[in-house]
């Protein structure tokens, strides 16, 4: 029972991500939330609580929920708190929220950032949830008429995974990577925080693909040629990183004459994003 539960909020949590992650690189949503007043924030948060409880209604991140309006409201609570311990979350990992940052600051950044984290916590399922595409895969691999060796099945499912990959980290961070945020994170990240950054990137890239419970691990396990959840996340990982690398230079946000320490920065934090949407990106294969 509780090994569902945590499942379900795990699911959450990934769908909090996905729809949050990008307007989390937005310096006028950092600026708009460290000048509002404590009213208008109270206003946002009950209207972010309003959107939550009709999504819900309709949806909810469970995979099951019998529409009784106190367990609609119990679970929208526990959507928001969900959402806002995310935000926080990511917040604190690129650092604009610090130690040092101001209580009502902190507060305002939190609030709304937020309401995207609230949000996806509700459409995680019905976003995520590759049971209908994995029933696709299955009719059309039946109608096939050309069977394929084990090893010839596994290279063709380990290139489907590095192309939803691929595919689902540039959805995510294509808008990203042209915007003077990456630059302005990356400099206000000490070297070693670096390190933490990439340790979250892998973590959330494992929880969406194989701790949620969007995909059966058994399964995954007998595709492909990464016989471990462990591999693929680290093969994932070093895709995404060449991934967000080629699209700060097609932005021209990293050139030749920048040393390689900002190359290594911006990469790493543009791969924050796009490790969100690879691994998006390879449930829904």
């Amino acid at each position: 029972m509780w090994i569902e539960e945590l499942r379900a909020i795990l699911r959450g949590a990934a769908g909090s991500f996905l729809f949050g992650i990008p307007l989390l690189y937005t310096v006028e949503v950092w600026a708009i939330g460290s000048s509002t007043s404590a009213i208008r924030l109270l206003a946002v948060q009950a209207a972010t609580f309003v959107a939550v409880l009709l999504l819900t209604q309709i949806e909810g991140f469970r995979r099951s929920l019998s529409i009784h309006p106190l367990e609609t409201v119990l679970e929208s609570i526990e959507a928001l708190g969900i959402g806002v311990i995310c935000a926080a979350i990511a917040l604190v990992l690129l650092r604009r929220i610090t130690l040092e940052t101001p209580l009502s600051e902190a507060l305002g950044k939190l609030i709304f950032e937020g309401v995207p984290f609230s949000l996806g916590v509700t459409l995680a399922r019905s976003t995520l949830d590759r049971r209908s595409s994995r029933q696709r895969r299955t009719s059309i691999l039946e109608g096939d008429p050309t069977p394929l060796s084990a090893a010839a099945t596994g290279i063709r499912d380990t290139l489907v995974d590095i192309d939803a990959t691929i595919i689902g980290a540039v959805v995510i961070a294509f808008s990203i990577a042209p915007t003077e945020e990456i630059a302005i994170v990356a400099a206000g990240l000490p070297p070693l925080w670096l390190l933490i950054v990439m340790a979250a990137s892998l973590l959330i890239s494992y929880i969406i693909v194989f701790a949620s419970g969007f995909t059966d691990r058994r399964e995954r396990a007998q595709r492909g040629l990464l016989l471990s959840p462990l591999t693929e996340t680290l093969l994932a990982y070093v895709v995404v990183l060449i991934a967000s690398a080629l699209m700060l230079i097609f932005f021209q946000q990293l050139t030749g004459n920048d040393p390689w320490q900002e190359w290594l920065e911006n990469i790493i934090v543009l791969g924050l994003p796009a490790s969100v949407g690879g691994a998006a990106g390879r449930i829904l294969v």
